[in-house]
């Protein structure tokens, strides 16, 4: 009789509630549009009528720079020191989870380099874990217990509900942020979210920001970073600076680390133990697929916990003894630095000038591998169920995979992230061929898309002129780079 009832038993009743629960955040059209593309993924010669990848911010622009160091450098790759002995016994033997130190110094440097020196990085606080989805993740379970908040500024990159919340049991509480201002996080809108934590009895353990932001391209603002830290010390929370993008700013504003904000405050100022800072090479370094995330902190207690957590995602040793090796090479990463930047614009033109072409504005940007693109006057109804309409249409119809602005929890709707640094740029124009005869047809013909202009509704027009005389590079630089 007890066998029967086992036997009946639903197999998912065999899991634990986790295994079972349906928080993970897999169903958002985020990672909906990523299955539809692996489906029918895009090839020029085998399948040129694929759906083309634009919603993965991948870095597939300098390859060819580090491919070339590898090739000037077997030794590294081949996991031999510089007199040809092989190290390879020495790094397969358990490794502490502290990571080798070569690899933390070379981090710790490269991490500085890209800050220009302002900041300059201790590598006894710095934890390595296996990318920056496990490096905010340990920074939760060491900042926040179950149903503590985190606040944080809208748009936000959609994994942020998978890799905060899942399994640690934190909340998120968005800051709604407008196109009013450029999306720009305000002291009244963190205000607001305090107020609303607290009316949901909410315990606020923190901010968490991403600078430059995913998924608008810009960088945080000086002032705005001070406003952010001021709020932080007066409310005796943390701050969390995700700046996994730092090394793609190619425009002024530049990047400013919220470090340099803490700094200026002063050694005597107790809010430096509260703010940290997760960054990883997935980005600058174009190697999401090597898991190399680090998280920075000045509290000990909080790399200690860290630490101990980062037994779970492990670097692996070989991988920090190749990045040791390459990261250490200051002449190669200078120049790499340069023209990784270099190409980020030079791609990022292209898209921008080929939405613009036919009548798709986007929030003016200064970093990452994404554009912000305002598609709210393709939609036949202007409401969230109209920006799912386009969607659809565009990844299904189009054969685009864009993520929707509400995906990110943008409150209005019409926004969409467009990547641009995982394709060629004849990949590129082939998705920009594809989107001009769409919107040629949604608006009735050709002669409706030269009427077309450009929408402005993100930003009001005096702020749309200022950004775009600081961000937009002059004719003469377009001509240089090509």
């Amino acid at each position: 009789m007890v066998s029967q009832v086992v036997a009946e038993e639903k197999p998912q009743q065999l899991l634990s509630k986790k295994a079972g629960c349906n928080s993970h955040g897999q169903d958002s059209s985020y990672f909906l549009g990523w299955q539809e593309y692996e489906k029918n993924p895009f090839d020029p010669v085998s399948n040129p009528s694929g759906i083309i990848q634009m919603g993965l911010a991948e870095n597939q622009l300098s390859f060819d720079l580090l491919e070339e160091w590898l090739e000037k450098n077997p030794d590294a790759l081949g996991l031999r020191r510089e007199g040809g002995a092989s190290v390879f016994r020495e790094l397969a033997l358990f490794q502490d989870y502290h990571g080798l130190p070569a690899f933390k110094n070379a981090l710790a440097r490269f991490m500085s380099e890209q800050r220009g020196y302002r900041v300059v990085f201790d590598p006894s606080n710095i934890v390595l874990t296996a990318g920056a989805t496990s490096a905010n993740e340990a920074l939760m379970f060491c900042l926040a217990d179950h149903g503590d908040a985190f606040l944080i500024p809208t748009p936000y990159y959609p994994g942020f509900d998978r890799d905060l919340k899942w399994r640690t049991g934190a909340e998120i509480v968005p800051v709604h942020c407008t196109s009013t201002n450029g999306f720009r996080v305000t002291r009244a809108a963190l205000d607001d979210a305090y107020r609303r934590a607290q009316k949901r009895r909410l315990r606020v353990k923190g901010v968490l920001i991403t600078n430059p932001s995913n998924p608008l391209g810009t960088t945080v603002r000086r002032d705005d970073l001070e406003m952010l830290v001021e709020f932080v010390a007066a409310k005796g929370i943390h701050l969390i600076s995700d700046e996994i993008y730092a090394g793609t700013a190619f425009a002024e504003p530049g990047f400013v680390s919220a470090l340099e904000v803490v700094a200026e405050r002063g050694d005597d100022d107790d809010v430096a133990d509260r703010v940290h800072v997760v960054y990883s090479l997935s980005k600058d370094l174009g190697l999401p697929g090597f898991r190399v995330g680090a998280i920075y902190s000045s509290n000990a207690a909080v790399v200690s916990a860290a630490t101990k957590m980062s037994s779970f995602g492990l670097v692996s040793s070989q991988t920090q003894y190749l990045l040791a090796a390459l990261l250490g090479d200051k002449d190669f990463t200078r120049s790499y630095v340069a023209e990784n930047k270099r190409r980020i614009k030079e791609r990022h033109n292209q898209l921008v000038d080929g939405l613009r072409e036919i009548g798709i504005g986007c929030l003016p940007s200064n970093a990452g591998l994404f554009c912000w693109v305002d598609m709210s006057h393709l939609m036949r109804s202007r409401s969230f169920a109209g920006e799912m309409e386009l969607w659809k249409k565009v990844v299904f119809e189009v054969g685009l995979n864009i993520s929707p602005g509400s995906s990110c929890h943008c409150r209005e709707p019409g926004w969409f992230r467009v990547c641009f640094a995982n394709m060629s740029a004849k990949t590129l124009d082939v998705a920009m061929q594809r989107l001009r005869a769409f919107v040629e047809s949604t608006n009735g013909g050709a002669g409706a898309l030269r009427r077309a202009t450009v929408p402005t509704r993100s930003i009001s027009c005096p702020l749309a002129i200022k950004w775009a005389l600081r961000l937009t590079p002059s004719t003469a630089d377009r001509k240089a780079e090509r």
